[in-house]
């Protein structure tokens, strides 16, 4: 995916947002996000949906059952997967400064590779991620493991993360929103 000049949804000024736009954006932008960027620069546009996906997503980063540092493993792994570069850029950053996800696995995913030296969990919640991705849900063997270690609150939390970070690829991806100016193209395309 290459860098885009123009988003396929204009990024409104406030200016230019309807009173409920404006709503939804001050409920955004007053939570933990601290603002309007990423996927909600386009989401706006539909401020019902917006506000639907920001609260679901602010349940999934912020009060579900597992760590931030595996939180981070799944969305690395879905962006990865759908090479969202929006999404690999801001979920990397978050990786690196708020959580303890080793340099090795976040520089194995951007590779597309199996990462090393992950705990049974770590490798557990990848496996997860990329056969639900894959297939449409984990092998028995993985949901087992899964269920061993998170409880089945924490499989469906991950099933989660895993379908709502891929709906957020598909928004980014299809909006063409840009990476901050000066960025480099995080991910690279992977070989076949």
């Amino acid at each position: 995916m290459s860098q885009v000049k123009a988003p396929r949804f204009p990024i409104l000024s406030p200016e230019e947002m309807s009173p409920r736009q404006k709503e939804v954006a001050a409920a955004i932008a007053g939570g933990p996000r601290g603002g309007i960027r990423g996927p909600f620069l386009a989401l706006i546009h539909n401020p019902e949906l917006a506000d639907c996906v920001q609260r679901l997503g602010e349940h999934l980063r912020y009060g579900n059952t597992l760590s931030p540092a595996q939180v981070e493993l799944v969305v690395l792994t879905v962006a990865r997967h759908w090479s969202c570069q929006y999404e690999w850029f801001a979920h990397e950053r978050i990786a690196r400064t708020t959580t303890d996800l080793a340099d090795g696995i976040i520089q194995a995913l951007a590779l597309g590779k199996m990462p090393a030296n992950m705990t049974p969990e770590e490798t557990t919640l990848h496996l997860l991620a990329k056969e639900s991705l894959a297939n449409g849900e984990p092998s028995d063997a993985v949901y087992e493991q899964a269920a061993q270690f998170f409880g089945r609150a924490g499989v469906l939390d991950a099933l989660a993360l895993t379908g709502y970070y891929s709906m957020i690829a598909m928004f980014l991806n299809s909006s063409k929103i840009a990476l901050p100016e000066g960025t480099p193209i995080p991910l690279q395309p992977l070989s076949s």
